[in-house]
């Protein structure tokens, strides 16, 4: 079974929204607002290049990466991963032409068969209503989190709040850096 990795840029109170500037959101770009960039604290996302053998999107998400990302020579060892989004109303056409294989996926009993394929983890950046669709089934295995000191209030958030048993959640690695980001890497106990 492939393990699934959910990556993410969280504030303190959760919120995932808009982190580098996406257009719409009251506090766009505020990972880079006010916080002195130190490099160690993004180490992790070159970890997550080298280790993943495919990535996953929701809709949304995809469509903002995917115009930008596959010219990034930050994120060059994504380009070759096969990539899925879980989309019921994006089609082939919709899908950019340099960016790898790209297959659609109708449902999370896709998302679930493809854990059960053969290869090594599954990456998913940003997508935040999938996230929390995907953890409330139970389908996520391990958390990047790079915990920002901020709070937002408002925004998407990370998890969901529907009423459901604890999830209780292993920590296997952290740091915390000087610029007040923590990285957390939790793993799922089943």
């Amino acid at each position: 079974m492939r393990t699934l990795i959910s990556t993410a840029f969280v504030s303190l109170d959760g919120v995932v929204e808009a982190p580098g500037g996406e257009a719409g959101y009251r506090n766009a770009g505020w990972t880079f607002k006010d916080i002195e960039f130190v490099p160690e604290a993004y180490e992790i996302k070159g970890r997550e290049q080298k280790e993943a053998s495919a990535m996953l999107f929701g809709r949304t998400s995809y469509e903002a990466f995917s115009p930008v990302w596959p010219a990034m020579e930050e994120f060059a060892d994504y380009k070759p991963l096969p990539k899925y989004v879980v989309s019921t109303t994006l089609t082939d056409a919709a899908l950019v032409s340099d960016w790898g294989d790209t297959t659609i996926l109708r449902s999370l009993d896709e998302v679930a068969a493809l854990k059960e394929t053969d290869g090594g983890p599954i990456i998913m950046h940003g997508s935040a209503t999938l996230n929390r669709a995907l953890s409330d089934a139970g389908l996520i295995d391990r958390y990047h989190l790079l915990v920002f000191p901020v709070l937002l209030g408002a925004g998407k958030r990370l998890f969901s709040d529907t009423d459901k048993d604890a999830q209780k959640l292993k920590l296997v690695e952290h740091e915390a850096y000087s610029n007040g980001i923590q990285m957390n890497v939790f793993d799922v106990v089943r």
